[in-house]
């Protein structure tokens, strides 16, 4: 061995050196799971009571997709949406108005381009199925009469519900909003309207044709005509919180795409044209 040159061995500080591979190596773990959570998360939609049972079975075709299946909350459209403005954790808003969709997209509370109506519905008149006959809405028809001295009619509370603006309009277009509006039984939402009619608490009521073909006790008496309403719109979006959120926005885009619309149909709603 040449002597001259003699071999130094500089001490390694491998205490920090493991530290700070371990902390990297954390921290790189941390980060992926964080992401594979987020990918993961259920989708949580907002949605009109009077989708409920359309909304069900899309959930489940969506799962068997092989996504999660996504958490469905169903109110009137109205509370929905002033819980979304409190920061309530919803991905997706389906409305069933677009009154409400405004509200949560003035106050920058909806993502950006990506609202659309797909689909929409009919206001009846209904009655319990063992006392229904039929009723044609015009102008020159007599709720008031049709009622008797002590009967209501069932329907969303117009002040809130989305349902009962519809109602409120087309009874006004048929000149009865003076001597209905004292007697209407003003629900939170437009299943709440119906089960007051399922068990006979109320001789009639206005809803969506939708939900009157849920109903196993009631029968559809009358429609209201197109004209004596606005036009019946479900304006669906994704929230500001979930602009990042992938799997969300792939949802609404089935929600309001081709593939969905056959379900939408099947349970009564009409297509955007």
């Amino acid at each position: 061995m040449d002597r001259r040159y003699p071999i130094r061995y500089v001490p390694l500080d491998m205490t920090d050196r493991e530290t700070r591979m371990r902390r990297r190596l954390a921290l790189l773990g941390s980060l992926a799971l964080a992401g594979t959570a987020r990918a993961q998360a259920p989708v949580t939609v907002f949605a009109a009571a009077s989708l409920t049972d359309a909304l069900r079975a899309l959930a489940s075709e969506w799962q068997a997709r092989s996504y999660p299946a996504p958490r469905l909350s169903f109110a009137a459209s109205s509370a929905l949406a002033r819980q979304i403005e409190q920061g309530a954790p919803a991905d997706l808003f389906m409305s069933a108005d677009e009154r409400w969709a405004d509200y949560l997209q003035q106050r920058g509370l909806l993502a950006e381009r990506t609202r659309s109506s797909p689909i929409g519905n009919a206001l009846v008149l209904i009655a319990p199925a063992g006392a229904a006959r039929p009723v044609t809405l015009t102008r020159e028809t007599d709720l008031a009469a049709l009622l008797g001295p002590n009967g209501r009619i069932a329907t969303g509370d117009p002040a809130h519900v989305p349902v009962g603006r519809y109602a409120e309009a087309a009874l006004t277009w048929m000149g009865q909003w003076g001597a209905i509006a004292p007697r209407l039984a003003r629900a939170d939402n437009v299943r709440s309207a119906l089960l007051l009619v399922e068990r006979g608490e109320a001789p009639y009521g206005i809803v969506y044709a939708t939900d009157a073909a849920a109903g196993s006790g009631v029968r559809v008496v009358g429609t209201f005509p197109a004209a004596s309403h606005p036009p019946i719109t479900y304006p669906f979006a994704l929230t500001r919180r979930a602009e990042g959120h992938a799997e969300a926005r792939a949802l609404l885009g089935f929600l309001a795409g081709p593939e969905a619309a056959p379900a939408w149909q099947r349970f009564g709603f009409s297509l955007a044209r």
